[in-house]
């Protein structure tokens, strides 16, 4: 066949175009040398952390009207937090949400913890609970602010329960906690996700409380026979009928183990935000005010983006929605992408003043073969607060387009080099059949048919759907671009994973990671490879309900590293994501040791107050003052 000049300048046309879109385009990636060299740097050692109880189930019982979708209802509460909750100064302690018995633990991390314990059940004791309600996730934080750590457990099937901490800073005991409802009376909601931090600026804790089926719905109710309200997701792309996401201020008492009041805030989210089907949500300051912004990761829609404008009392969001040039898929702008989101995660390059969004969607080839997200910074704050979104989205770019079908996503430095890796987590229904097929002529089908469960195909125990994906750990090589490195490091098990959290489990300065799996033991990554010096902080002020010298984190504190040859930025927001929740530490390099001088910027009822500090490799604790003073101890 003979190709004329004509055809060659078309050719060229299109190679060009596709080179622009990203579109098949083969790019470099390391030699097996330089692979195995990246490798060297990490190693882990993988310990269960729940071996499987009594009567493990495999699947819930859930409404008559989705009996033939229960795989797919049964897809996710797996669920992991870390904590200190024995003040030993790194995060030794673990709340863990087990599907396979609904239970909500709290134990050691390590079953070889010499100061150990035995798991601790927290129970919603005096309250509304039965086999049609479930735990979805756990969030430790100091609730009532009296300097011991409280746990919110949020659920399908009721509105989230806050276990006030009545026994003190300590191992935690039987009848140590007090069961308190979060709203009252006590409403039917479907919560897949929950995040902490100070939205309005007034220095108490606010709640996010990501909702998923609509609000009523009795999802895991057999005898839900006559059940109106539920209903799946009216749409693959442009899905708004879910349950109302929820803003809750707080405004503390003043007393220990007394409940904060609540206001409900949630008009301040737009009519789609609120009904969005929900799956994670991020919380970073990154207009300089001290207010976090807010990424909303949906599924089955458009994401969202709104920047904080919020004052004391009054909370205010300004959705910012991406431009689209003729190079970018609609599918990749946010406020218009198309996709799954399941986790979201920032990361800083050095001290940029604008971190990295790095967003979980469905990425299985020859499936839903969407794109994860990564969000890159081109501007300053100055843009985004004037309303422009100074991101580019490079994630085919920088390699980690596809994954599998994502959840968790979380960043951090796991060898102390001043740049984070970032591990994510795969899978959604492990069987033998595969039934991408049949999820595949789903999503082709007629939005009008997708909210009835009964147009949808089967998803039965033994179905598969995105099983046995690994779970990825990606680490920037020497050309800028990510590696999946799991496999070379040992961890590329085939579970089926919903939340990671880190944290310095061991207390050898190291970030750790917990994995929590659907229908699975779940499991610790503790780092065994060698690492340099890093500084473990806890960021925290006088606990104003405590006694003595009692302390209390401030979430959403932030800290610049002047380091001269790794700079870094951080920003303390643990529940940031799925349903993980990371120790509630910053944790920053520290090339060389010795003492480095850091910024330090947090916001209490006082306003927005900065101090420098000098900090030191090791665990510490950088005490805020109102006055605005920082002090390292």
């Amino acid at each position: 066949m003979r190709i004329n000049a004509r055809q060659i300048l078309v050719f060229g046309v299109i190679g060009a175009l596709c080179a622009a879109l990203g579109v098949a385009v083969a790019r470099p990636g390391l030699s097996q040398a330089e692979t195995d060299a990246l490798a060297a740097r990490y190693s882990f050692a993988t310990e269960t952390l729940n071996p499987a109880p009594p009567g493990a189930r495999v699947e819930r019982t859930v409404a008559p009207g989705l009996n033939k979708i229960r795989g797919w209802i049964s897809s996710v509460g797996a669920a992991a937090a870390l904590s200190d909750l024995r003040g030993q100064g790194h995060a030794g302690d673990l709340c863990l949400v087990d599907p396979r018995d609904d239970s909500v633990t709290l134990r050691p991390v390590r079953s070889a913890d010499p100061s150990g314990y035995a798991p601790v059940r927290l129970t919603p004791t005096g309250l509304p609970y039965d086999r049609t309600m479930a735990p979805m996730g756990c969030v430790p934080a100091d609730i009532d602010v009296d300097g011991d750590i409280d746990h919110v457990v949020h659920y399908w099937g009721r509105s989230p329960v806050v276990f006030l901490n009545t026994g003190g800073p300590g191992a935690p005991t039987t009848g140590g906690h007090r069961a308190v409802e979060l709203v009252t009376p006590m409403a039917v909601w479907n919560s897949g996700t929950f995040n902490i931090g100070d939205i309005d600026g007034d220095g108490n804790l606010d709640l996010v409380v990501g909702n998923y089926f609509p609000d009523g719905a009795r999802v895991l109710d057999p005898e839900a026979h006559d059940e109106t309200r539920m209903q799946m997701q009216n749409s693959m792309s442009l899905a708004r009928n879910a349950g109302i996401n929820r803003i809750l201020l707080g405004k503390p008492t003043g007393r220990p183990d007394e409940l904060p009041s609540y206001t409900d805030v949630s008009t301040a989210l737009s009519r789609d935000a609120a009904a969005s089907w929900t799956l994670a949500t991020g919380l970073q300051d990154m207009t300089g005010d001290g207010l976090p912004e807010l990424y909303q990761a949906n599924d089955f829609g458009p994401d969202q983006f709104m920047v904080n404008r919020s004052t004391p009392g009054n909370v205010r969001f300004s959705e910012i929605v991406g431009e689209r040039d003729w190079t970018t898929p609609k599918s990749t702008v946010v406020g218009r992408d198309s996709f799954k989101g399941m986790g979201v995660t920032f990361t800083y390059d050095g001290d940029a003043p604008l971190p990295s969004m790095i967003v979980s969607n469905i990425t299985t080839p020859f499936a839903l073969h969407e794109s994860n997200f990564a969000f890159t910074p081109t501007g300053t704050p100055a843009e985004l607060a004037a309303g422009g979104f100074p991101f580019d989205e490079r994630s085919e770019e920088l390699g980690i387009a596809r994954a599998g079908w994502c959840w968790d996503v979380r960043s951090g430095d796991f060898d102390n080099d001043g740049t984070d890796e970032i591990m994510q987590a795969n899978g959604f229904l492990k069987g033998e059949k595969n039934k991408w097929p049949h999820l595949q002529e789903l999503a082709m089908g007629n939005d009008d048919l997708l909210r009835h469960p009964e147009f949808w195909p089967n998803f039965r125990p033994g179905d598969d759907l995105s099983g046995s994906e690994p779970n990825r750990f990606w680490v920037r090589g020497p050309d800028g671009r990510y590696t999946d490195l799991a496999a070379a490091t040992g961890i590329a098990a085939g579970d089926n994973t919903r939340a990671i959290a880190y944290g310095d489990v061991d207390g050898d300065n190291k970030l750790d990671a917990v994995v929590a799996n659907q229908w699975e033991d779940s499991v610790l990554l503790r780092n065994t490879a060698p690492a340099g010096p890093a500084a473990d902080l806890r960021l925290v002020r006088p606990a104003p309900a405590g006694s003595g010298d009692a302390v209390t984190d401030v979430i959403g504190a932030q800290v610049r590293l002047h380091h001269p040859d790794r700079p870094q930025r951080a920003q303390l927001y643990p529940a940031n994501g799925h349903t993980g929740v990371s120790a509630a530490r910053l944790h920053l390099a520290i090339p060389g040791g010795g003492t480095t001088p850091a910024t330090v910027t947090w916001r209490d009822a006082g306003g927005l107050h900065e101090a420098t500090v000098n900090v030191r490799p090791g665990h510490g604790t950088i005490l805020l003052t109102s006055d605005g003073t920082a002090e390292v101890r």
